[in-house]
């Protein structure tokens, strides 16, 4: 204890001057600095200072400096002698910090309230508490030792103190809470013979030092909705309220959240903190050339503690609003979410960690020397050499080339993210870090002049560009890019964005023109989608920050116009382009089932949320479903198990919520199934199916039938509706017992009783294909049994045959084909007609083979039937693999946005005969 203390005394001339003015005080250090600081009582180490003047007790201002000033010299011990850590000096501040607000507020409260009454607000009539909120790293719970504390004062409402004392003066609730707050800073920040407790920074405030030390709700909101600034809410997502009543901080954090966490992925919050990051280092520059011996500051300069800090909050704005997780005000604690997210790697996020803590405890070592707010090195050679013994580094030369190691790979993480990507007017040009030196004359537009592209120079100048880039239609190529830059839409486009539009257009063309087929209709592609997004600066804004992510969108859509047509009315989709392994990862259900299911929690009780998050969920997992599509890393068959899989996880979501939005509902858990048809029965959902389902419930309470009805009711509204974020999937619910004039909602015991007593032959065959999707296990179960036994009821074969051509003769009547081209689903020979011939051969001979019941699909069944003989096992085969081709063809072409399956049929001559062949060979046509 003694060397560690001589040691700390040697290196603090702060807690030498301390210990120095009264002996007595070396006791209360070791007793202290022996303890972890973390968890002590500071209530009781306050009564401790107040009893020591006795027989008079110290005023509760002078005791708080006191403790202060013992915390402060018990936290250098523990720091510089390996006891405490970086957690526990800013936990220890932070603590203190919150502890001194709230005791100095609740004594000037109960004065100022004994002079001029209680403040009562107008509207709600109740007495009001002035919230105190922390920002920066009091907020973020990261306080440093001689910091000092930023704070904006708020009261709920506007109102009149209310007093039965006439001698008492009234107030309004404005000036009684101004009144307050002048009183708290001073008692906080006045410099004493003891010194102070926090010296205190009110310059966050709304409009600033020009603004009232006070502000309402209603102020507050006003200001934010009107006036709030882009550093503002890098300010504001560190804000946390040390006093208020719980109410009132809902309320206040209400109109707080909106303003600092879009609901949209806010790329333009890279930009905004980028000029912030420009203008502090631009002050720090100018002082460091004024005072050339105050370099080196480990806060604001070149990779220092700031740049850590706004690589983590960049994130927090971008995400946080879809992101609850990310809203934590700890750097450290964000840090970790990023890494745990992978939108940072996990060794850079250690590494981060690892320079955050050498910065801050070099910057405590620092203040340790005189208790001073310094974020510099200091100026003499003696002190710095401390300095650098208190990091346990041997000299100055060590400590200077550990500090360049750590801030060299922070600002390199740094500008990894910040640096300027449209330099030049330019992105995106293959490497990011080229792309800032593109020429004039390799720019298709001209970057500064394109709001006069109606000019016959400026056209031919395009048109050029277009051709040697090598476009196949230059002149028309041209002719699209002038309609879209002239569109009245492109036109009212702030100046900023459109500069943005046109550099994307000109980093996209050399790639576009790469791919020379498909080049015309990919610039089409490519110039509808970025006229969708034109409005919404921050897609503009992230295209041009991750060119990367550029070269993504426009292999895809070049790909598939369905996917650009899906990109296009869901641009939230572009953030799944940035991280490549994000994109390609295999689909992990019960993890994607769960974070849906946390997000879907953290929105309860608001349904318009609710649906949105079902939908953004949705579509970014199928996107990057499309995404390894399109890259070849699926199989058909594969990609219908993951979109059967997506859909189930989406139904059984919907089905919990809506149930949970369902006023007065009689259980927690709802005894109801949903029953899965057609393609989502059989597992072989394609990108734009809709979902055949049947709903089912087993439960004896009177109100049951009224209660799910309205369910299921409010299952197909939560999935069909049209918000913002797009629509979920369409219901089709005509397989239910006796179609649109049945009841929505069937019992089991009706279910069963229908299909054994009244059902067609056509609704059992299209039992082959139905399967319990999703919510009570027990119903599942229940209707697994039906479905076999109806399935294995034995049939007349010449009757199910009539029967089955019958409905199939139907089908061909209602799907007309009048082109030229083969329709892979409808016309005879095509997909239909193997469907029909499966089901049929598992309604004849089910009975015989129950085997056949099994929902493994129809590849897997028509090689079943082969190995049984119940049909030729070598034409079996060739109709699997023609049904996999149809698949496959049918694939490709909805991909390319066909709205029918249509193919030349010379490309599957072989595949219609085998199917013919064995039709023929089972229906005798």
């Amino acid at each position: 204890m003694i060397r560690s203390l001589l040691s700390s005394i040697v290196a603090s001339r702060f807690q030498a001057r301390w210990l120095n003015a009264d002996p007595a005080r070396a006791d209360q250090l070791a007793t202290l600095a022996g303890l972890s600081l973390s968890t002590v009582d500071f209530a009781v180490l306050l009564q401790k200072e107040i009893d020591a003047g006795l027989p008079q007790p110290l005023p509760l201002q002078r005791a708080m400096r006191r403790l202060r000033n013992l915390l402060v010299a018990s936290l250098i011990e523990r720091d510089l002698a390996g006891r405490a850590d970086l957690a526990e000096v800013v936990d220890t501040m932070t603590g203190f910090a919150d502890f001194a607000i709230r005791t100095h507020l609740d004594a000037l409260h109960a004065e100022m309230t004994a002079a001029h009454g209680t403040p009562i607000g107008e509207e709600s009539g109740q007495p009001q508490q002035l919230i105190v909120l922390g920002m920066g790293k009091l907020g973020g719970g990261e306080l440093n030792v001689s910091s000092d504390i930023d704070l904006i004062f708020v009261y709920p409402e506007d109102g009149e103190t209310r007093t039965d004392n006439p001698e008492q003066r009234q107030l309004s609730n404005h000036e009684f809470f101004v009144r307050l707050g002048k009183k708290f800073i001073a008692a906080l920040s006045e410099i004493t013979e003891d010194g102070f407790t926090f010296r205190v920074d009110m310059a966050l405030r709304p409009n600033g030092a020009s603004g009232p030390l006070v502000a309402s709700l209603n102020m507050v909101e006003e200001y934010l909705i009107v006036q709030g600034r882009e550093w503002e809410r890098y300010a504001w997502c560190k804000a946390r309220p040390v006093t208020g009543n719980p109410a009132d901080i809902v309320l206040l954090e209400a109109i707080v959240r909106p303003f600092v966490y879009r609901r949209y992925l806010d790329f333009g919050a890279i930009d905004a903190i980028r000029n912030m990051h420009a203008q502090i280092r631009a002050e720090v520059g100018r002082q460091e050339r004024l005072h050339p011996d105050r370099s080196n500051n480990v806060k604001l300069g070149r990779g220092g503690i700031r740049e850590i800090e706004f690589l983590a909050q960049v994130f927090q704005l971008i995400r946080g609003g879809r992101d609850a997780s990310l809203r934590d005000r700890s750097t450290r604690a964000i840090l970790r979410v990023l890494a745990d997210k992978q939108l940072l790697d996990v060794d850079v996020v250690q590494q981060l960690l690892g320079s955050y803590t050498f910065l801050r405890n070099l910057e405590h070592r620092l203040q340790y020397l005189e208790d001073a707010q310094t974020h510099a090195l200091p100026v003499s050679d003696s002190d710095r050499l401390t300095v650098a013994q208190m990091m346990g580094l041997a000299d100055v030369a060590s400590l200077l080339t550990a500090l360049e190691a750590h801030r060299t790979f922070v600002a390199a993480q740094f500008d990894a993210i910040f640096s300027d990507k449209t330099a030049d007017g330019s992105c995106g040009r293959g490497d990011d870090r080229r792309h800032g030196n593109e020429r004039d004359s390799d720019r298709a537009i001209d970057t500064h002049h394109h709001d006069q592209v109606s000019g016959t120079d400026q056209r031919e100048a395009i048109e050029a560009r277009l051709g040697a880039l090598g476009f196949d239609e230059p002149h028309a190529a041209a002719q699209r890019l002038l309609a879209t830059l002239q569109s009245p839409r492109l036109q009212s486009l702030p100046e900023a964005s459109r500069n943005r539009l046109v550099a994307l257009i000109n980093a996209a063309l050399p790639q576009i023109a790469g791919s020379s087929k498909t080049g015309p209709t990919t610039l089409a592609r490519l110039l509808d989608f970025l006229e969708a997004i034109a409005r919404r600066s921050a897609y503009l804004s992230l295209l041009t920050e991750y060119p990367h992510t550029l070269g993504r969108v426009i292999r895809m859509i070049s790909a598939s116009g369905w996917a650009a047509k899906y990109l296009t009315n869901h641009p939230i989709l572009l953030d799944e382009l940035l991280d490549h392994r994000t994109l390609q990862a295999t689909p992990d259900w019960p993890a994607f089932a769960c974070e849906l299911q946390q997000h879907l929690d953290a929105a309860a009780g608001d349904t318009e949320r609710q649906l949105d998050i079902l939908r953004e969920m949705h579509h970014a997992q199928l996107f990057r479903l499309l995404a390894q599509d399109l890259e070849g890393g699926l199989t058909v068959e594969r990609l219908a198990d993951y979109l059967s899989a997506l859909a189930d996880t989406m139904v059984a979501a919907t089905v919990q919520a809506a149930w949970r939005a369902i006023p007065n509902h009689h259980r927690e858990i709802p005894q109801f199934a949903v029953i899965a048809y057609g393609k989502l029965g059989g597992k072989e959902l394609g990108y734009a199916s809709d979902l055949d389902v049947i709903f089912l419930f087993d439960d004896d309470d009177p109100e049951a039938p009224f209660l799910y009805a309205k369910l299921a009711q409010r299952f197909i509204t939560w999935m069909t509706s049209h918000t913002s974020a797009g629509i979920l999937f369409d219901i089709d619910t005509a397989l239910r017992p006796d179609g649109a004039s049945g009841m929505l909602v069937s019992s089991v015991t009706a279910f069963e009783r229908y299909q054994t007593t009244s059902a067609w032959v056509w609704e059992h065959q299209a039992l082959t294909r139905a399967r319990f999707c999703s919510g009570d296990a027990s119903i599942g179960a229940r209707f697994e049994q039906i479905r076999d036994t109806v399935l294995r009821t034995p049939r007349d074969p010449a009757e199910l045959k009539r029967d089955v051509l019958a409905m199939r003769r139907k089908m061909r009547d209602a799907h007309p084909n009048r082109s030229t081209l083969f329709d892979l689903k409808q016309d005879s020979g095509g997909m239909i007609d193997i469907e029909f011939i499966v089901q049929l051969l598992v309604l004849q001979h089910a009975p015989q083979y129950p085997a056949l019941t099994a929902n493994i699909g129809n590849i897997a069944l028509l090689k079943l039937c082969g190995e049984l003989s119940l049909i030729d096992a070598a034409l079996a085969a060739e109709v699997a693999d023609a049904y996999r081709v149809f698949r496959k063809l049918q694939h490709q072409t909805r991909l390319q946005g066909a709205d029918q399956a249509r193919v030349e049929l010379d490309q599957i001559g072989p595949e219609v005969a085998a199917v013919e062949r064995l039709w023929g060979a089972i229906f005798g046509e």
